[in-house]
C-alpha cells in the first residue's frame, strides 16, 4: 500500500512538472492535456485521475513553480525606513528575481488572459501587496498617497521590469535607479 501511495504521488509530481515545462516554454495558452500527458509519460486519462479540473492542475504547477522559486518578501520590505531606501531594496531584489525567472514567467505572463481566474487574482493579489509594501509608512493621504500607490502599482510589475530591461535594454540596476526616481517624484 506505501509503494501504490508513493507511485501515486510521483505519478502526480511527473504531470505536475510536465505541465510546468510547458507553460514556461510554449505557454499556458497552448498547452493541451495532451501535451501535458505525453511529456509525463502518461494517458490523458491518468492525467484527469490526478487533476479533475485544467484548474487543478494549474494550481498544483503554480505551487510547484513558485517552491522551486519564491519570489521576493514584501514583508521584509516594511522594515527599510523610508520610501526611497525601501524602494531601492524592494526593486533590487524583485527585478533581480524576475531577471532571474524571466523564461518561465514570460510565457505565463505574456498567456495572462488565459490563465484560470484564481491564478490570475493570486498573480494580481502579489502585485497590491507589493505596491502597498513600498508605500506603508509613507504618512501620505488622500490624494498624494493615491498617486504614490499608482507609481508603486506600475514599478512593481514584472511587465515594467520587461520593458525596461529586455525591451529597451537598461542593465538592472539602472532599472531600478529608474524605477526609484520615478516612484519618489510621485510623492
Amino acid at each position: 500500500m506505501v509503494k501504490r501511495a508513493g507511485d501515486i504521488e510521483q505519478t502526480r509530481l511527473r504531470i505536475t512538472e510536465a505541465a510546468m515545462r510547458l507553460h514556461t516554454t510554449i505557454g499556458p495558452a497552448e498547452t493541451t492535456i495532451s501535451a501535458v500527458a505525453e511529456e509525463a509519460g502518461v494517458t490523458r486519462l491518468t492525467v484527469y485521475r490526478h487533476f479533475a479540473t485544467d484548474n487543478d492542475l494549474f494550481v498544483a504547477c503554480s505551487g510547484h513553480w513558485f517552491s522551486l522559486h519564491p519570489p521576493p518578501d514584501p514583508h521584509t520590505w516594511r522594515a527599510v525606513a523610508g520610501v526611497e531606501d525601501r524602494a531601492e531594496t524592494a526593486l533590487r531584489e524583485l527585478y533581480g528575481w524576475f531577471e532571474e525567472n524571466n523564461a518561465d514567467l514570460y510565457p505565463i505572463r505574456r498567456d495572462f488572459d488565459s490563465l484560470p481566474s484564481p491564478i490570475q487574482a493570486a498573480i494580481l493579489r502579489a502585485e497590491v501587496r507589493n505596491a502597498e509594501a513600498l508605500v506603508s509608512g509613507s504618512g501620505l493621504r488622500g490624494r498624494e498617497r493615491a498617486r504614490l500607490r499608482a507609481a508603486a502599482g506600475l514599478v512593481v510589475r514584472y511587465a515594467t521590469w520587461r520593458t525596461l530591461v529586455v525591451d529597451e535594454g537598461l542593465r538592472g540596476s539602472d532599472a531600478v535607479s529608474l524605477a526609484v526616481r520615478f516612484l519618489t517624484s510621485a510623492r
